[in-house]
């Protein structure tokens, strides 16, 4: 076989590829939550070489079944509780589809005007749905754009804040000097990676004190680093203020943390990358706490809590300046009138790289789809279900809840009498291993209050009820396992 596949043998194979992926979604809950097979497994069930001649698609869907099947976690089911979700959904998956059968590359607003006008529309519309400040939307300073994931909205935050607390100079000259970021133990390891990444480096990554209950960052250990590495010739760049910590989802005091950075002129951004999407719900208002007043950028990630497929992270600036500024470049290939006249969005400034996908088709028909009141039910039932498992969590003796979810995260841990703290550490982490090997569902952990946590983060579309009750009652049931038999004995050696 040889040559380009034509339209008909696209639509032939498309359909194919359609009703494969509908058969996959109608019967994920037939395979095992994580994957089963060794490292190299999938690999050795691939030739070492390419093929000389076109093989025809029959044999690759053959092969997807046959060898890439057995290798992949699966992430959209209903009893995958390991990380935050990453929702897919019917209109997402379409959304992409779209994007790639258009094959745009949004670098400038030239090379394909829809694909600006959509994204920043979207991106006016998702700011409406959650409530964000009026700085936000396109029709003022500031304005929103969709970047790959919230690790890369840190990297294109800090450079912006280079750029103003640098007066332009780190763009053009380097950094010179000893630059300075703040964050606390529970912040993203984003954070760090960006330092690297940006130069500033990760020795001048500064560790904020948090509450030892709350783990929120304590502001009053912000001032204080603040001035002191003012006081030693360091330029403090950026604060990162995080509402929902990957770990326990722990929300940092975002009016109080503005304050001080108003004080000392330093940017405050919030990483509210898996907990903004609640605030498409009115009783998640809250979760903005400080936004309008103080926050110089906000991200927040679709593609965990809003059923957009990954990758689409939001991110909004009050003001668009210090970002395009640090990352504009303008070669003689790329101008041309559109961009001259100042009157469109180039998004190649707002990011790292110079190409950019169509992203904005696939949140555009999640919004369509679901609509506002549908976004509302989906993480509203999450929520529920993360309430009900803290409640037969709270009402168990053997069992211990960290604290009350605020939105679809559920901390707890077996008690382990007669072990010591690292004893039971360990016959925790034994538990969480017997689950995940069984495949009948997947956990992760964290350490908060002096001890191992398991951790199920609830919110996937396919996620219901009875999933969460038998994820709950399997759970208990290895927890016997490991107390019995000479399993707690076991892990003290």
């Amino acid at each position: 076989m040889s040559g380009h596949m034509t339209p008909e043998e696209f639509r032939r194979y498309g359909r194919q590829v359609i009703d494969w992926i509908a058969d996959y979604h109608e019967k994920i809950e037939s395979y095992p939550v994580s994957s089963q097979v060794r490292p190299g497994e999938v690999a050795g069930g691939l030739p070492v070489h390419p093929p000389e001649r076109g093989e025809g698609f029959d044999g690759l869907l053959a092969d997807l079944d046959r060898v890439i099947m057995p290798g992949i976690t699966h992430w959209q089911h209903p009893d995958f509780y390991a990380y935050f979700p990453s929702n897919s959904s019917g209109p997402a998956i379409l959304g992409d589809l779209l994007s790639a059968g258009l094959g745009v590359q949004g670098m400038l607003w030239a090379t394909s005007p829809a694909c600006t006008e959509l994204e920043t529309r979207v991106l006016d519309w998702l700011a409406e749905l959650l409530d964000l400040p009026p700085a936000f939307r396109s029709g003022a300073a500031g304005g929103g754009v969709i970047q790959d994931s919230a690790s890369s909205a840190c990297l294109v935050v800090i450079l912006a804040a280079l750029h103003r607390a640098g007066g332009g100079a780190p763009a053009r000259d380097g950094i010179a000097g000893r630059h300075t970021l703040y964050v606390s133990s529970q912040t993203h390891s984003s954070l760090e990676k960006a330092a690297r990444v940006t130069g500033i480096g990760a020795a001048n990554v500064r560790v904020v004190d948090v509450d030892p209950v709350t783990l929120a960052m304590d502001p009053r250990h912000l001032d204080a680093l603040l001035a002191e590495d003012r006081a030693a010739g360091a330029v403090p760049v950026l604060v990162c203020a995080t509402v929902g910590t990957t770990s326990t989802t722990a929300v940092d005091p975002v009016p109080e943390i503005g304050d001080v950075c108003r004080e000392h002129g330093v940017w405050l951004h919030v990483d509210a990358a898996y907990a903004g999407s609640a605030a498409v719900c009115p009783e998640f208002r809250w979760v903005n706490a400080g936004l309008a007043d103080h926050a110089d950028s906000y991200a927040t990630n679709p593609h965990k809590w809003m059923l957009t497929n990954f990758d689409c992270t939001a991110l909004w600036v009050a003001d668009r300046e210090p970002l395009t500024g640090a990352l504009s470049i303008l070669p003689e290939y790329l101008r041309n009138s559109a961009t001259s006249s100042g009157d469109v969005i180039d998004y190649r400034d707002w990011q790292i790289p110079l190409g950019r996908r169509f992203r904005a088709l696939k949140l555009w028909s999640v919004i369509r789809w679901y609509g506002a009141e549908g976004l509302r039910e989906h993480v509203r039932t999450g929520v529920r279900l993360a309430r009900d498992l803290a409640s037969w969590i709270r009402d168990d003796p053997d069992f211990e809840l960290f604290e009350e979810p605020r939105f679809g995260l559920v901390c707890f841990r077996p008690r382990w009498d007669g072990l010591t703290g690292e004893e039971g550490d360990a016959a925790t982490l034994r538990v969480m291993e017997r689950l995940n090997a069984s495949g009948d569902l997947y956990l992760t952990h964290t350490r908060a209050g002096g001890h191992v946590l398991l951790r199920m983060a609830i919110g996937g579309p396919a996620t219901g009820d009875r999933h969460v009750r038998a994820a709950w009652e399997r759970v208990r049931e290895e927890t016997g396992q490991v107390r019995l038999g000479g399993r707690a004995a076991d892990v003290r050696g």
